[in-house]
């Protein structure tokens, strides 16, 4: 790899184990085995750095839990797809443990970084309908207002569960207790009495 390479690589590092807040660039420098004015010269500053490597770091997370769920069979029925698909989102969460926490602390730093804020804004519609696609075993959707509905509930579901996890691996629900979740919410508001269906 090459200094770019080695910075981008080395900054992920970095995410994962000191967090966002705490990584300096000196740090980034150190993990990557490069000079420090490497990176204003690749990306400009660390902060720029540090973003893609978490968009980056996102996308590698995707394509890791895409590659669990497109071993689901094709023989099993909706209600079995939705629960072995979060169970394997729930199996993704130790390995990428750092990924989720700081996403966490990054939010949380939008505030004082507008800049964080645009960019996190900018990758959830493409975060959406990817997570429409994985649910449903497809390798992607189209850009239509359902798809980007179905993906923002997906995407709400996944951020509580991850802050769950977080908190309590041990009480963070399963793709069974989801299922359950799903019946008795989806009874509570889409069989009340006197509601007409809604298509």
């Amino acid at each position: 790899m090459g200094n770019r390479e080695d910075l981008l690589a080395g900054a992920k590092r970095c995410l994962y184990e000191k967090g966002y807040g705490r990584t300096t660039a000196r740090d980034i420098a150190s993990a990557a085995g490069v000079s420090l004015a490497a990176i204003g010269y690749h990306y400009g500053s660390k902060d720029a750095l540090l973003t893609l490597a978490m968009t980056e770091a996102l996308e590698e997370w995707g394509r890791a839990v895409g590659g669990v769920l497109a071993g689901i069979g094709d023989e099993m029925d909706p209600e079995q797809r939705f629960v072995a698909a979060w169970d394997g989102v729930l199996a993704s969460f130790a390995e990428y443990r750092g990924l989720w926490a700081v996403q966490f602390e990054m939010i949380a730093q939008i505030p004082h970084a507008p800049e964080l804020g645009e960019v996190l804004t900018a990758a959830q519609k493409e975060g959406r309908l990817g997570l429409s696609a994985i649910f449903q075993g497809r390798p992607e959707v189209p850009d239509t207002p359902e798809e980007m509905t179905r993906g923002t509930f997906y995407q709400a579901l996944l951020a509580g569960l991850a802050a769950q996890w977080l908190v309590s691996p041990e009480l963070a629900p399963d793709g069974r207790e989801f299922l359950r979740g799903l019946r008795l919410v989806g009874g509570d508001v889409l069989t009340a009495p006197g509601r007409a269906p809604q298509p």
